[in-house]
């Protein structure tokens, strides 16, 4: 016990190893969470040991975290501000007065402290940015003691535990389970049925990250030259809208270049490259397929472009192919489309967004005069640390900004800030991704390290205060945890089928989205056999990831008062 006394950073990283060790025991379809998991071992680690860390850590690292949150979700946020998402904002919407209102409702019948009415709308909301953003706005109460934030910032985290705990496995059973059944539905089935609608009759899911096509779409094939003797390649691409490129021809010992005047003879060996159904109609125009010839093979670039230029949006593939003819003269394909961090079919009727990151495969010459013209290639190797540090400065300079509503002080403090700062930043970096990168995997471990480590502290120095606030409101905190998310969820279901007239599978993923229930959508999307539901989940999950943080110093604004 001296030893994690005196080294409190032994004491953090033993929290945080144990707690997701903890966060993986498994109940049924419910699992903890490395979070949870982590503060349920730093508050009794903080209550055993009495370990001490300083207040600038833990800021520091929830600074890191509520930034990089902010900066993942920012293009998909500013992406969902249209007319066609409009209803899911209704959603969020309702999430956000309920669980305002039925916490500051208990806090007054139950004459709760800021701190315990806090924790409990982070845990029943299971939004854990909000010990986060609850914690600094208490810290910043001019008309209480330091005694009194230690002890109020302590009830923060030990009520979130308790409220997170059964607001967690509410939400999971009530989207996976429950929900179905109310609105008579097997969840499988109609996720089937919207997703081949969705998909015009056909089509297949996504792939998971360690399966690859078996098909691929763009393949290069030889063939030796029997029914096109004495065509020229420009008559022979022509004759098939540009669908495919001849790459090269062998006569004889002898490679030539694919010039367009080239006229092919019989026995000559092509190569053409496209895409698998124009290339087997090439091959009935051409002749027979051979094996792969020594010295015909043609290497290939691939490269990823982030389309900055305005005129493509909004284009299909097809449209931004025929608005630019070196795809088809220089033989260059469009192999994979990534919006955020959805991987979308590069078909020809796919819309093509602004920051979207289009795969070019092709010769290096042509991808070179197209990346000039429709965007620019993807730089995203290395965090770039100026962009990083600049952000959470801009973010926390915006948190210091205190605006009076009435006699109440409302200010976002440095975690509602970086949460602004990074949904505007990474905005900011979509639009063209020549500057500022910040590598998915590394803002994500960012992400959940900074998030980690904070509650770690939090847990740490409020562990002497979460026995005495146990025994005091034992039985509400069970209740208010599974109250904050039937409330707003069963409102929720009622307004988007009556109202808003979701689809049912959509739906059940947006609710869970609305409570940023990642455990939810897992149980859900098991249970559907699909990822049709994560349509509807994105879009809330994005809006109430920015808007759940802020309802903190809210609430915390409004009880000090």
């Amino acid at each position: 016990m001296g030893v994690l006394k005196d080294h409190p950073e032994l004491a953090l990283f033993l929290c945080l190893a144990l707690g997701y060790l903890v966060g993986k025991l498994r109940v049924g379809p419910i699992t903890l969470g490395g979070i949870c998991g982590t503060l349920i071992v730093s508050l009794l680690m903080g209550a055993w040991a009495e370990v001490q860390v300083s207040g600038d850590v833990k800021n520091v690292f929830f600074a890191l975290f509520i930034f990089s949150l902010g900066y993942m979700a920012g293009p998909q946020f500013f992406a969902n501000l249209n007319r066609k998402s409009l209803r899911f904002f209704v959603l969020c919407f309702i999430e956000l007065v309920s669980v305002l209102g039925i916490a500051f409702g208990l806090a007054k019948a139950f004459d709760l402290d800021v701190g315990t009415a806090s924790g409990i709308l982070a845990g029943a909301a299971t939004e854990s940015a909000v010990v986060g953003t609850a914690t600094e706005a208490i810290g910043k109460l001019s008309d209480l003691t330091p005694d009194q934030i230690t002890q109020y910032q302590g009830h923060v985290a030990t009520a979130y535990t308790v409220c997170y705990l059964f607001g967690l496995i509410t939400i999971v059973l009530y989207t996976s389970q429950i929900m179905p059944m109310m609105m008579r539905i097997n969840l499988a089935d109609a996720s089937r049925e919207l997703w081949e609608k969705m998909r015009g009759g056909g089509g297949q899911g996504s792939l998971e990250s360690d399966e690859r096509a078996a098909l691929p779409g763009l393949v290069g094939r030889t063939y030796l030259v029997t029914h096109a003797d004495g065509r020229t390649i420009g008559d022979l691409e022509t004759g098939l809208d540009g669908r495919i490129t001849v790459e090269a021809i062998k006569r004889g010992s002898k490679v030539y270049p694919a010039a367009p005047n080239f006229r092919l003879s019989l026995s000559d060996l092509v190569l053409i490259v496209g895409r698998r159904a124009n290339i087997i109609e090439a091959g009935r125009l051409i002749g027979p397929e051979t094996p792969g010839i020594p010295g015909l093979d043609t290497p290939l670039t691939s490269r990823q472009i982030a389309v900055t230029d305005k005129a493509t949006h909004g284009l299909t593939i097809d449209q931004l192919q025929a608005q630019h003819p070196e795809f088809i003269k220089d033989g260059v394909y469009i192999t994979d489309v990534l919006r955020g961090d959805q991987q979308l079919p590069a078909n020809g009727d796919t819309v093509v967004h602004r920051g979207d990151v289009l795969t070019l495969v092709g010769a290096r010459s042509g991808l070179s005069k197209l990346v000039a013209k429709i965007g620019a290639v993807v730089k995203n190797d290395a965090t770039d640390f100026i962009y990083l540090g600049l952000g959470i400065v801009v973010g926390s300079l915006i948190g210091q900004l205190v605006v009076k509503l009435g006699d109440i002080p409302l200010s976002l403090g440095t975690g509602g800030g970086c949460l602004i700062s990074g949904l505007l930043f990474g905005w900011f970096r979509s639009r063209s991704q020549t500057f500022g990168a910040f590598p998915p995997q590394a803002a994500s471990t960012l992400k959940d390290m900074g998030l980690a480590l904070f509650i770690a502290c939090t847990g740490l120095v409020s562990g002497p205060q979460a026995w005495p606030l146990l025994k005091e409101y034992g039985a509400l905190l069970p209740f208010a945890g599974i109250a904050m998310v039937l409330v707003p969820a069963t409102l929720s279901l009622i307004v988007g089928r009556k109202l808003l007239k979701i689809e049912k599978p959509l739906l059940v993923g947006a609710i869970a989205g609305q409570q940023c229930s990642t455990p939810a959508i897992t149980s859900i999307t098991q249970t559907a056999q699909s990822s049709v539901p994560m349509l509807g989940y994105t879009i809330t999950y994005t809006l109430s990831n920015f808007l759940l943080p802020l309802t903190g110093p809210i609430l915390v604004g409004v009880l000090g008062a």
